[in-house]
This record gives C-alpha cells, sequence and structure tokens, in this order.
C-alpha cells in the first residue's frame, strides 16, 4: 500500500476490479486494490502459482481478454495492489459508537474506513471512494454424503486446476445447472482427468429458449463459442452429458467412492426407480453462484433478494452507486452476470468514480459512456438468458437433503435440529433468531456454507417469503482474523501502512 488515504480503494482484483482499476487510472486516479489472493484475476482468471507445472488452464483464447486486462492492470503505474490482504469492516457509515466508526449520529464526510488485515497486520484506509468488487462463491447444496472428501463445488475444482494445476480427483462426476459445468469438465478433460458424467438438472432448450438464446448473440459470441468449444472437447472425449438429472447422493466411509444419480422430472423431482450408482473419487456439484455481499451488507449498504440473480444482492442506480455515499459496488455484488458483464459494470462505476471525484469532467465522462452502455446491455442480455434457463429450483435442491444432514458444516448442525427448533419455536421469523438457537451460520465461515441452505428450509418450513427471513447480519470482522489482529485493530488507524506488494506481470 502506497497511502492510508487513496483516492479510489477497490476491493477485489476480479474482473469488475480489474476494470475499474485500469479505467479510473487511465484517467489520473490513484488507485489501490486490495485482494484476499496472492495474485490477481479472482476466480474466473485465478492464475497458477509460480513453478506449477502441467498446461496453464487461461493459456486458451477463452482467456485472453483477462490475460489483456491483467498485464493492463499490472504495468499501470497508478495502481497498487495489495494482496494476501481481507479487507473485513467498513466503518463510518452508520451511527456505531466503535473506534472504527464516526461519532455517533454522522457520517464520515470524506468517504468510509475500511479495516484491513495483510501481511503486516490490521490498518484503516481512508478512501474518497470505495469499489466493492467482491464477486460471488458457488451455491453450497447440502446432500448426503456432501461433507465428505472428495464432494466439491465446480468451483473449487476450478481452483485446485487453476492455481494448483491439481487435479481434484482421478475419477470425476459433475452435476448441477450452470454452463460453468462444461467449461469445467472440458478444462479437467485436458489436463488428465476421467470425467465420468457431467449431468444438468434442467432439459434441453425449448423452442422459445433458443430463440431468446439467438436474441442474446450479439455481443456474446465469445462466450458463445467457448461453450460449443467445451461440449466438443467432451464429446471427443465420450464423457457422457445428460439433462433431468440430478446427484442425489454421494456415498463412501471415509472418503467418496461413488454418486448416485437419478432422472428428475421438469420440477426436478426424482422420478422412481431411475437410481444408479457411478463409481468416482470426486463429486462437483455447480448450482449457480451466490453473490459476495458480506463486506456491502456490513457497511450498511441496502440489499434485496433476487433468487434468479443469485440471492441477496446489493441495491444500485445506473451509475452502479451503491445507497451510502462514497461506495459503489459492480460485478456479481449486484446480481451473478458473469466476467464480461463485471467488466462492464467495472468500468462503469469507475467512470461515475472518476467524475465524482472531479478527476474526469462530464464532458469526457459522456463522450466514453456510450460504449460502456452497450457493452452492459449486450452482456445483460446474455445474464438474463442464464437466468431464465439456469435459475436453480431452490425447493427442489432443499428436498434432496434428509433429516440427518448436516446443514452448517462449521457448527455440526443437521436438518432434523432446524426442524425441531421451528417446532419448538413456532414465532421464529428470521434466520438469525434461528441462527440465535442453534448456533447454525456461527462457525468459521459465518453462514456462507450454510445461509442459502437454511434460508430455503425456513421458507419451505414457515412459507415465510425469503426476503422477510433475511440473510444473517453481517458483523466486523467479515472474514476471521487473529485475535491478536483484533487486540491491536484499535491502533491502527494512524499506523504506516506496509510496503507495496510485488507486482508480477502476468504470464
Amino acid at each position: 500500500m502506497t497511502a492510508t488515504e487513496p483516492q479510489v480503494l477497490i476491493v477485489g482484483a476480479g474482473p469488475a476490479g480489474l476494470a475499474a482499476a485500469v479505467t479510473a487510472a487511465h484517467h489520473g486516479a490513484q488507485v489501490l486494490v486490495v485482494d484476499e489472493q496472492a495474485r490477481p484475476g479472482g476466480q474466473i482468471w485465478r492464475r497458477p502459482d509460480p513453478g506449477a507445472g502441467g498446461p496453464d488452464p487461461l493459456a486458451g483464447p477463452a482467456y485472453a481478454a483477462g490475460r489483456a486486462l491483467l498485464a493492463r492492470a499490472a504495468a499501470h503505474p497508478r495502481i497498487t495492489f495489495a494482496h494476501d490482504t481481507t479487507a473485513w469492516g467498513v466503518f463510518g457509515t452508520s451511527t456505531t459508537p466503535d473506534g472504527f466508526a464516526a461519532p455517533p449520529g454522522t457520517l464520515v464526510p470524506d468517504g468510509p474506513r475500511v479495516a484491513v488485515h495483510g501481511p503486516d497486520g490490521v490498518h484503516i484506509l481512508l478512501p474518497r471512494a470505495l469499489l466493492l468488487t467482491a464477486g460471488a462463491y458457488d451455491l453450497p447444496v447440502p446432500v448426503p454424503g456432501w461433507t465428505l472428501p472428495g464432494f466439491f463445488t465446480v468451483g473449487g475444482i476450478q481452483a485446485l486446476l487453476k492455481g494448483h494445476r491439481t487435479l481434484a480427483g482421478r475419477r470425476i462426476v459433475l452435476a448441477g445447472a450452470h454452463p460453468l459445468l462444461l467449461i469445467a469438465a472440458a478444462q479437467l478433460v485436458r489436463a488428465g482427468a476421467d470425467v465420468a458424467e457431467v449431468a444438468f438438472a434442467q432439459g434441453l432448450p425449448a423452442p422459445t429458449e433458443l430463440t431468446r438464446a439467438l436474441a442474446a448473440l450479439p455481443g456474446n459470441r465469445a462466450k458463445v463459442a467457448e461453450g460449443l468449444a467445451a461440449v466438443r472437447t467432451l464429446r471427443q472425449a465420450g464423457v457422457p452429458i445428460r439433462t433431468h438429472t440430478l446427484v442425489l447422493r454421494a456415498e463412501g466411509d471415509e472418503h467418496v467412492n461413488a454418486a448416485v444419480l437419478a432422472r428428475v422430472d421438469r420440477n426436478w423431482r426424482p422420478v422412481p426407480g431411475t437410481e444408479r450408482t457411478i463409481a468416482c473419487d470426486t463429486v462437483g456439484t455447480g448450482y449457480g453462484f451466490v453473490p459476495s455481499t458480506e463486506l456491502a451488507r456490513q457497511a450498511g449498504c441496502a440489499a434485496t433478494w433476487n433468487g434468479s440473480a443469485g440471492g441477496w444482492v446489493l441495491v444500485h442506480d445506473h451509475a452502479m452507486r451503491t445507497t451510502l455515499p462514497h461506495i459503489w459496488a459492480a460485478g456479481e455484488l449486484t446480481g451473478i452476470a458473469g466476467a464480461e458483464h463485471a467488466v462492464a459494470a467495472g468500468k462503469r462505476a469507475a467512470l461515475d468514480i472518476c467524475r465524482s471525484l472531479g478527476i474526469l469532467d462530464t464532458a469526457d465522462h459522456d463522450r466514453e459512456l456510450p460504449a460502456v452502455e452497450r457493452e452492459l446491455a449486450a452482456t445483460t442480455r446474455m445474464a438474463r438468458l442464464l437466468e431464465h434457463t439456469c435459475t436453480p429450483d431452490r425447493a427442489a435442491l432443499n428436498a434432496l437433503a434428509e433429516d440427518d444432514t448436516l446443514l452448517c458444516r462449521c457448527e455440526e448442525v443437521t436438518y432434523r435440529k432446524i426442524r425441531h427448533t421451528l417446532r419448538d419455536n413456532p414465532g421464529l421469523g428470521t434466520a438469525d433468531a434461528v441462527k440465535l438457537l442453534t448456533r447454525a451460520g456461527m462457525g468459521p465461515c459465518q453462514g456462507r456454507m450454510c445461509a442459502p441452505a437454511l434460508v430455503e428450509l425456513l421458507h419451505q418450513e414457515t412459507r415465510i417469503p425469503r426476503e422477510t427471513l433475511g440473510p444473517f447480519t453481517a458483523r466486523p470482522p467479515i472474514k476471521p482474523l487473529p485475535l491478536a489482529a483484533l487486540a491491536d485493530a484499535h491502533d491502527a488507524t494512524t499506523h504506516t501502512p506496509p510496503a507495496p506488494a510485488d507486482t508480477e506481470t502476468p504470464r
């Protein structure tokens, strides 16, 4: 880090954060990008460990735009990266009388206070503009056997492959509802894995859906070409791709050794008598993604429920401004829409930030805006298509869990315990209330693995709308921190910031 008071602070070095950083720096802003990973790129452009052997998963044509953006960001003199650094709290946006917040009843006039923890401990940053681009994570779907070693989300399998060039297993079953299954399966095949099957819960597109897909093609041909290339790779490798199929459970004693799948009807309900078992050592599920809104909600940014866009998404205006002054959001925080849309949204946010800071005059802003708006429109069409065809049936997925299935892995809370708690306490009407009585969501992941399933279970059991049940309240620190770091945190507002992280050029 070069200053405790950066002009623009961006949390997240994925597509949205990188695009915003390059755009803002191009117009003269000094930009600090904070990211938890050792190298920029986010999940989709996750870069291999230095010296890792094997083929580079980012070497193909589908990642050309990402490689170019990474190179531009790494080379720009106005962009500084703070890697291995977690933004764990945003303060000064409310009346909370704590050591990091503004005095009670006031707002920080020139921006929020952002608490980060990195290799040199805790620091408090005072940016003039804060852009949140924390991305998303795979939707966890509890089924019997999902806590066995060898059971992953497809994003976890990809992280091992991209970041470490490591196969999660030798014989892999992928199941879910998102096209990422095809991309991941093709990457695994190229890396030498035996992909036993790719199973989609939904059926083949209807004629009306094909028409909708044609309408989404303009501006998205590269994305479609990537999907077609993946299908071609799988067909050449003899990998079966099935529709109307769900993974019901994983089997094994100390590790996955089989997956049980079944054919499902149009409502994703298993068809009796269609169960079959596939021997495998790895199961990967991919039903979509959950926006990582925890930091934004902890800051006080308003969120709303949108199940087809991933769940709780941030409220924002056309310029990507949130409901709090000095805070913008871009990428999956505003709804799951893919890397291309995140890039366009990052550019849009950066233009507005630069204009708000007086770095970019209105005439130049308005001259650049139409091209960015066209990008947003094109990528939004593709996002809407995926929402229409790939939104998970949460009720059907909830029905796959059995009473003794763990819902909260951290605190070992089962579905049975949640149901008994609801039966014994009929007045419970929020996720937080259930959390207090059962401890579900109180573990190290702070509900990331169990909150979607818990809200769905509560909705099915009580019929209370999901938007009323609410997410868990997001509290700092939003990610685990060493106790020593918290003990020193109140002295961090005037600390000298750490030295800049080494910025390496993408390979």
